[in-house]
Order: C-alpha cells, then sequence, then structure tokens
C-alpha cells in the first residue's frame, strides 16, 4: 500500500530556549498545510535579559541538520538566500510574536520548523590564560 501526501504538509514545531528567563513557546507542535497554499507558524517569545532580541528560525529535513533560515531583530532582519522568497517572519515586540510564515506551500516544505531565541551581548568579559 503507497500514501501519497502530494497535497499536504506536515509541519511539526519544537521549542528552543536560551535560559530559564529567555524562553520561546510554538504552541502548534504539528500543521497540516495545502500545497500552493499558506502556511503559519506561530512562535512567541520571553526575554528578560534584553528588550532587543534576536529570533531565529531553522528548518530541519528528515535525516538532516537543522539548516538556518532567518533572523529577525529589532529594526532589522537578515534571510538566508534559499529562504528569501517563500519564507518571511516578522517581529512583533509588542505582542512578543514572531511567526514564520511560508507562501505557496511544497510538499518538500515537509520538516521540522525550531524557533529559537538568542539575547542580543551587550558586554564580554574574557581573560586569557596559559
Amino acid at each position: 500500500m503507497t500514501l501519497c501526501y502530494s497535497n499536504t504538509l506536515f509541519v511539526t514545531a519544537f521549542i528552543l530556549g536560551c535560559t530559564a528567563q529567555d524562553t520561546v513557546i510554538q504552541s502548534k507542535p504539528f500543521m497540516t498545510a495545502y500545497e500552493d497554499g499558506t502556511a503559519t507558524l506561530d512562535c512567541t517569545y520571553k526575554a528578560t535579559s534584553t528588550q532587543y532580541p534576536n529570533l531565529l528560525w531553522y528548518q530541519q529535513k528528515t535525516n538532516g541538520f537543522p539548516k538556518y533560515m532567518l533572523i529577525r531583530l529589532s529594526g532589522s532582519s537578515s534571510s538566508d538566500e534559499e529562504f528569501k522568497d517563500r519564507f518571511n517572519a516578522n517581529l512583533n515586540t509588542s505582542t512578543l510574536t514572531v511567526p514564520l510564515t511560508i507562501k505557496n506551500v511544497r510538499v518538500s516544505d515537509s520538516a521540522v520548523y525550531y524557533c529559537a531565541l538568542k539575547p542580543t551581548v551587550t558586554e564580554t568579559h574574557s581573560t586569557l590564560r596559559q
């Protein structure tokens, strides 16, 4: 028996956090979308250590490693070339969200999508020892 998923996108979301105070929450651990449609993956964050967070999205295909997709910072953004056309995320610092939107969904978009929070480093301390 052969199963065909040509019209369905299965998306699984996992949570990555930085510290006990800094967290991200992806409320829907599983999502189905239709080919050529639009899918939106939610991500809410809490960053107590900074008011200017760095929010990142990663995609992990079956048997692969997480692949950097994009980063959203307060006031700027950057995306990997592969994800510029159909993948977008808008950082909303009032609602503390950074949802990922996938346009013209393809079966090949089936993957695990990670939302990650990386606080801005404001100070670095280091000591060189020999």
